[in-house]
């Protein structure tokens, strides 16, 4: 699978090339992990902020059961579109659009409130752990995870995004990985008001798709999908023959492994 076989894949189609591509390989993986970290039981209330196509509130609707209640947040259109077509199990999905800095949730409402790889991104993240918090009962408990810094794969995949795309498609992938100082993290966790917390810091080994299927998956399950819509054929197939050659160190087995670092954090109201 190469660049040419995208082609037509434009960024309209990243909410399900997510689904179909990113979250198998990496996101069900880290979900899985943080949802067993929550130790969910029977019966819980729980929020997946900045949702994406839902998957860490797929795992915990089948950890509380019918008795539970499960929603998931988005200010994405697509990915929700997305996640109301995906089987849930028992446990139906209330799926809600919004900003994480303004959730239109009642206050103490969710025995445990997720958010995975969604803070880095957030334009106030003070603002969106207060919202976390909020709807929290008393006692209640955040779970969040974080990647970073960028395994040895990403960073050179970002050099390669500057070199043959833009400074811009450089960036998004920098932001990804923008957020894992863990006093930068306790800030803003006591800055929002949590006083419980316990951060983190471990190695997730991931397992890839051969370098040009995980290139072009990846792009097109991602904001770079935009910016790859206005590059020429010759700077995809240029970033595509770099990331090959720098990858080979890593392939095993026709694929490639790496291991990413993570920061996970449990916080309680």
């Amino acid at each position: 699978m190469t660049y040419r076989n995208f082609t037509k894949s434009g960024p309209e189609k990243a909410p399900e090339n997510y689904e179909r591509y990113f979250v198998p390989v990496i996101g069900r993986p880290l979900a899985e992990d943080l949802v067993g970290l929550a130790g969910l039981q029977s019966g819980e209330r729980v929020l997946d902020v900045a949702c994406g196509t839902g998957i860490v509130a797929r795992l915990a609707a089948k950890k509380v059961g019918s008795g539970g209640y499960v929603a998931g947040l988005d200010a994405n259109p697509g990915m929700l579109a997305v996640a109301r077509k995906l089987p849930a199990g028992k446990t139906s999905v209330e799926w809600y659009e919004a900003n994480a800095e303004a959730m239109p949730l009642p206050d103490d409402s969710f025995d445990a409130v997720f958010c995975q790889m969604g803070l880095q991104f957030m334009d106030d993240k003070v603002v969106a752990l207060k919202e976390m918090r909020r709807v929290l009962v008393p006692g209640g408990r955040l779970i969040l995870n974080l990647p970073g810094p960028a395994a040895k794969i990403f960073s050179l995949f970002e050099q390669s995004l500057d070199s043959h795309l833009s400074s811009d498609a450089a960036g998004f992938l920098n932001q990804v990985f923008s957020l894992h100082d863990r006093t930068k993290i306790q800030n803003l966790l006591t800055g929002a008001g949590f006083t419980e917390t316990d951060i983190r810091s471990g190695v997730k080994e991931l397992t890839l798709p051969p370098a040009q299927e995980f290139l072009w998956q990846y792009i097109y399950a991602t904001p770079l999908a935009a910016l790859v819509a206005g590059a020429g054929d010759e700077s995809c197939q240029m970033l595509e023959k770099d990331l090959e050659n720098k990858w080979q160190a890593f392939r095993e087995n026709g694929s490639i492994k790496d291991g990413q670092p993570m920061v996970t954090v449990i916080a309680r109201k």
